[in-house]
Protein backbone atom coordinates (compact mmCIF):
# COMPACT_ATOMS: atom_id res chain seq x y z
CA UNK A 1 0.00 0.00 0.00
CA UNK A 2 1.51 3.15 -1.20
CA UNK A 3 1.10 6.35 0.31
CA UNK A 4 2.70 8.98 -2.10
CA UNK A 5 5.05 10.71 0.27
CA UNK A 6 8.17 10.02 -0.18
CA UNK A 7 11.11 9.61 2.95
CA UNK A 8 12.77 12.49 1.29
CA UNK A 9 9.61 14.79 2.24
CA UNK A 10 9.18 13.60 5.69
CA UNK A 11 12.76 13.06 6.94
CA UNK A 12 14.59 15.04 9.76
CA UNK A 13 17.20 16.72 7.77
CA UNK A 14 18.94 18.42 10.80
CA UNK A 15 19.95 15.00 12.55
CA UNK A 16 22.33 15.39 15.21
CA UNK A 17 25.52 13.50 14.62
CA UNK A 18 28.94 12.71 16.40
CA UNK A 19 31.82 11.01 15.44
CA UNK A 20 32.69 7.46 16.75
CA UNK A 21 35.42 8.28 19.20
CA UNK A 22 33.49 10.59 21.40
CA UNK A 23 32.69 9.23 25.01
CA UNK A 24 29.16 7.56 26.42
CA UNK A 25 28.99 10.21 28.69
CA UNK A 26 29.65 13.35 25.86
CA UNK A 27 26.82 10.98 23.57
CA UNK A 28 24.49 11.19 26.47
CA UNK A 29 24.88 14.68 27.05
CA UNK A 30 23.96 15.57 23.74
CA UNK A 31 20.96 13.22 23.46
CA UNK A 32 19.69 15.38 26.92
CA UNK A 33 20.66 18.97 25.49
CA UNK A 34 19.47 18.32 22.03
CA UNK A 35 16.22 16.43 23.20
CA UNK A 36 16.89 13.13 20.82
CA UNK A 37 16.42 9.43 21.45
CA UNK A 38 19.50 8.65 19.14
CA UNK A 39 22.88 10.21 17.08
CA UNK A 40 24.12 9.75 13.89
CA UNK A 41 28.06 8.42 13.91
CA UNK A 42 29.71 8.89 11.31
CA UNK A 43 33.17 9.65 10.11
CA UNK A 44 33.12 12.71 7.74
CA UNK A 45 29.86 11.70 5.38
CA UNK A 46 30.02 8.20 5.69
CA UNK A 47 27.55 7.00 8.37
CA UNK A 48 28.69 4.40 11.13
CA UNK A 49 26.40 3.76 13.09
CA UNK A 50 23.55 4.84 15.36
CA UNK A 51 23.56 5.31 19.42
CA UNK A 52 20.35 5.33 20.85
CA UNK A 53 18.92 5.90 24.67
CA UNK A 54 18.69 1.82 24.70
CA UNK A 55 22.33 1.59 23.86
CA UNK A 56 23.33 4.09 26.56
CA UNK A 57 21.23 2.22 29.15
CA UNK A 58 22.37 -1.02 28.34
CA UNK A 59 26.05 0.51 28.78
CA UNK A 60 25.30 1.62 32.10
CA UNK A 61 23.78 -1.15 33.16
CA UNK A 62 26.57 -3.50 32.23
CA UNK A 63 28.45 -1.52 34.82
CA UNK A 64 30.61 0.49 31.95
CA UNK A 65 32.87 3.53 32.57
CA UNK A 66 31.27 6.06 30.76
CA UNK A 67 33.62 8.75 30.51
CA UNK A 68 36.86 5.88 29.02
CA UNK A 69 33.75 3.79 26.74
CA UNK A 70 33.67 5.33 23.09
CA UNK A 71 30.39 5.87 21.24
CA UNK A 72 31.19 3.32 18.65
CA UNK A 73 32.22 0.43 21.27
CA UNK A 74 28.27 1.01 21.82
CA UNK A 75 26.57 1.82 18.81
CA UNK A 76 24.19 -0.51 16.49
CA UNK A 77 26.69 -1.28 13.65
CA UNK A 78 24.71 -3.36 11.58
CA UNK A 79 21.84 -0.71 9.98
CA UNK A 80 19.18 -0.64 7.34
CA UNK A 81 19.06 2.63 5.71
CA UNK A 82 16.15 3.83 3.63
CA UNK A 83 16.73 6.04 0.00
CA UNK A 84 15.05 9.12 0.09
CA UNK A 85 12.81 8.31 -3.08
CA UNK A 86 10.75 5.70 -1.40
CA UNK A 87 7.47 5.50 0.08
CA UNK A 88 6.91 6.23 3.70
CA UNK A 89 4.99 3.16 4.13
CA UNK A 90 7.86 1.29 2.72
CA UNK A 91 10.22 2.76 5.49
CA UNK A 92 7.49 1.69 8.04
CA UNK A 93 7.04 -1.91 7.18
CA UNK A 94 11.23 -1.48 7.10
CA UNK A 95 10.89 -0.34 10.80
CA UNK A 96 8.64 -2.59 12.32
CA UNK A 97 10.42 -5.80 10.48
CA UNK A 98 13.44 -4.82 12.15
CA UNK A 99 12.02 -3.66 15.62
CA UNK A 100 13.85 -0.24 15.08
CA UNK A 101 11.95 3.59 15.87
CA UNK A 102 14.40 5.09 13.07
CA UNK A 103 16.39 4.53 9.80
CA UNK A 104 19.09 6.12 8.31
CA UNK A 105 18.31 7.97 5.10
CA UNK A 106 21.40 7.54 2.45
CA UNK A 107 22.59 7.94 -0.79
CA UNK A 108 26.11 6.51 -2.29
CA UNK A 109 26.65 5.39 1.53
CA UNK A 110 26.41 9.65 3.16
CA UNK A 111 23.75 10.02 5.62
CA UNK A 112 21.44 12.82 4.53
CA UNK A 113 19.05 12.94 6.82
CA UNK A 114 16.94 10.27 9.45
CA UNK A 115 13.55 9.24 9.59
CA UNK A 116 11.53 8.48 12.73
CA UNK A 117 8.14 6.75 13.63
CA UNK A 118 7.75 10.39 14.22
CA UNK A 119 7.92 11.80 11.74
CA UNK A 120 6.15 9.50 9.98
CA UNK A 121 2.99 9.96 12.55
CA UNK A 122 2.99 14.04 12.06
CA UNK A 123 2.61 13.49 8.19
CA UNK A 124 0.40 10.22 7.95
CA UNK A 125 -0.85 9.02 11.53
CA UNK A 126 -3.50 6.96 10.02
CA UNK A 127 -0.53 4.74 8.45
CA UNK A 128 0.49 3.45 11.37
CA UNK A 129 -2.50 1.41 12.08
CA UNK A 130 -2.51 0.75 8.79
CA UNK A 131 1.16 -0.80 8.36
CA UNK A 132 0.58 -2.16 11.99
CA UNK A 133 -2.69 -4.48 10.70
CA UNK A 134 -1.00 -5.37 7.25
CA UNK A 135 2.08 -6.73 8.81
CA UNK A 136 -0.24 -8.73 10.85
CA UNK A 137 -2.11 -10.41 8.45
CA UNK A 138 0.86 -11.21 6.26
CA UNK A 139 1.95 -12.76 9.79
CA UNK A 140 -1.27 -14.43 10.22
CA UNK A 141 -0.55 -16.42 6.57
CA UNK A 142 2.77 -17.09 7.50
CA UNK A 143 1.87 -18.91 10.95
CA UNK A 144 -0.73 -20.35 9.15
CA UNK A 145 1.44 -21.88 6.07
CA UNK A 146 4.41 -23.30 9.13
CA UNK A 147 1.01 -25.06 11.03
CA UNK A 148 -0.28 -27.06 7.71
CA UNK A 149 3.41 -27.94 6.80
CA UNK A 150 3.77 -28.97 11.10
CA UNK A 151 0.39 -31.12 10.40
CA UNK A 152 1.14 -33.33 7.75
CA UNK A 153 3.64 -34.59 10.12
CA UNK A 154 1.86 -34.05 13.68
CA UNK A 155 -0.45 -36.37 14.61
CA UNK A 156 -3.98 -34.86 15.85
CA UNK A 157 -5.81 -37.19 17.47
CA UNK A 158 -6.30 -40.94 18.95
CA UNK A 159 -8.92 -43.34 17.77
CA UNK A 160 -9.47 -45.33 14.99
CA UNK A 161 -8.49 -45.24 11.66
CA UNK A 162 -10.91 -44.59 8.95
CA UNK A 163 -8.74 -46.55 6.51
CA UNK A 164 -8.17 -49.42 8.52
CA UNK A 165 -9.91 -49.40 11.57
CA UNK A 166 -6.82 -49.44 13.72
CA UNK A 167 -6.69 -47.80 17.11
CA UNK A 168 -4.13 -45.31 17.13
CA UNK A 169 -2.50 -41.75 16.76
CA UNK A 170 -4.42 -40.10 13.51
CA UNK A 171 -3.04 -37.85 11.28
CA UNK A 172 -5.58 -35.50 9.09
CA UNK A 173 -4.68 -36.11 5.48
CA UNK A 174 -7.29 -34.11 3.74
CA UNK A 175 -10.92 -34.69 5.24
CA UNK A 176 -9.86 -38.19 6.74
CA UNK A 177 -8.23 -39.37 9.98
CA UNK A 178 -5.81 -42.18 8.88
CA UNK A 179 -2.93 -44.22 11.19
CA UNK A 180 0.63 -43.87 10.65
CA UNK A 181 0.81 -46.53 7.62
CA UNK A 182 -2.36 -45.82 6.26
CA UNK A 183 -1.05 -42.27 5.37
CA UNK A 184 2.70 -43.63 4.19
CA UNK A 185 0.21 -45.94 1.95
CA UNK A 186 -2.75 -43.51 0.98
Amino acid sequence: MRVGIKVGDVMTRKFISVKPTISVSEGAKIMVNKRVGSLVVKSGQVLRGIATEGDVIKAIAKGFNMKKLKINKIMTRRLHGIKPNKDIYDALVIMKKRKVRWLPVVVNRKVIGLLTEKDILRIQPDLVDIAIQNIRIAEEKEKLRRVKAVDEYRWVKEGPCQECGAFDLLYKVGNRYLCQDCRKHG
